[in-house]
């Protein structure tokens, strides 16, 4: 081989390996865009929608979505909680281009579709970073947005707090990723159009098996002395009744989001001496649910509830398997 060739060719090895390199250090890395614990304080309710037709699909091919979705919703679980302060974070570092934060905080069932066009994303803001990436921050508390267009932002900097302005009926965070313009999804960046998992996370490396992708998941469970409904349940209302001896009602419930058709719910509740307390089993699911409430229990007709632990087993099963199952109790005695 000519010597100059032989000089040639490393050198041409280095430049791809440059550009290779160059073009890694492109893609984002992305903290998580809200301060809780994903799968146990807060819940990705929507994927991005990877179905380019009127019907939705998941990057993993499921049901986590719905047609035209363009981010990651992440929601909390109740008004209690909202009300506490849930901040909203910058993803990565950069500097805002864009803020909004007057809207009111209300239900979009409430106000129609209406009053929020144009004004979809609520009291929110976008941030530029490196490289041609933009986030998205969306649904934030009125009056809570911190920041304003020119700000430079660090990484997991405290940028709002979540709300419910907007096009929204739940508190949450809709968090999107743009590059050159363009959603991407941050759970399978790159992902070819008829793949099922495919692509590459954005998010960072700690949060791997925080923000791994789960089909349903359990977001709401406990017993209460009333009956349980979903207003209740959104309000935080059924969490903060707890069952006392002369409670009118002894309750267990499990709110889940991400049922599937075909799924079929067991709901049981065993008293203080082993037998048989209440049971709901209801009839598999003719639809998917993108969220489901459950409950069983009795009202009382003695004086007092029977002192001792109630214990409550809750399962999902789908095609003679149990996909998902979750046991908790509750203690209550005379006084």
């Amino acid at each position: 081989m000519p010597s100059a060739l032989r000089t040639f060719l490393p050198l041409a090895l280095l430049a791809l390996a440059a550009a290779s390199h160059a073009k890694t250090e492109d893609v984002i890395s992305l903290a998580l865009p809200i301060r809780c614990q994903p799968g146990v304080n807060c819940f990705v309710q929507n994927y991005l929608d990877h179905d380019t037709s009127e019907k939705a699909r998941d990057f993993r091919c499921g049901a986590r979505t719905y047609n035209g979705h363009d981010g990651t919703d992440i929601r909390i679980r109740n008004l209690e909680i909202q009300r506490q302060g849930v901040e909203v974070l910058a993803a990565a570092p950069g500097r805002v281009v864009g803020m909004r934060n007057d809207m009111e905080d209300v239900s979009v069932r409430i106000v129609g579709k209406a009053a929020v066009a144009g004004k979809e994303c609520g009291n929110g803001a976008v941030i530029e970073h490196d490289g041609g990436w933009r986030t998205q921050y969306c649904h934030m508390a009125k009056g809570s947005v911190r920041i304003k267009p020119g700000d430079r932002i660090a990484t997991e900097q405290p940028i709002g707090l979540v709300g419910l302005s907007g096009d929204t009926e739940f508190f949450h965070l809709h968090f999107t990723v743009r590059y050159r313009g363009k959603a991407v999804d941050p759970f399978a960046y790159g992902a070819s159009e008829d793949s099922c998992g495919g692509g590459r996370s954005l998010w960072a490396a700690a949060l791997v098996n925080q923000m791994q992708y789960r089909p349903r998941e359990i977001i709401d469970f406990g017993f209460t002395g009333i009956n349980p409904t979903m207003d209740l349940v959104e309000s935080g209302k059924a969490a903060s009744i707890a069952v006392m001896p002369n409670s009118d009602a002894l309750v267990a419930y499990v709110r889940t989001i991400g049922l599937q058709t075909g799924d079929q719910q067991f709901l049981s509740v065993q008293g203080p001496d082993g037998a048989p307390f209440a049971a709901y089993n209801p009839a598999a699911l003719d639809a998917d649910k993108a969220q489901f409430l459950i409950s069983t229990g009795r009202k009382r007709t003695e004086p007092a509830w029977s002192a001792g632990i109630y214990t409550a087993t809750y399962r999902v099963m789908r095609d003679g398997t149990e996909v998902l199952r979750k046991t908790f109790d509750v203690e209550t005695g005379a006084r």
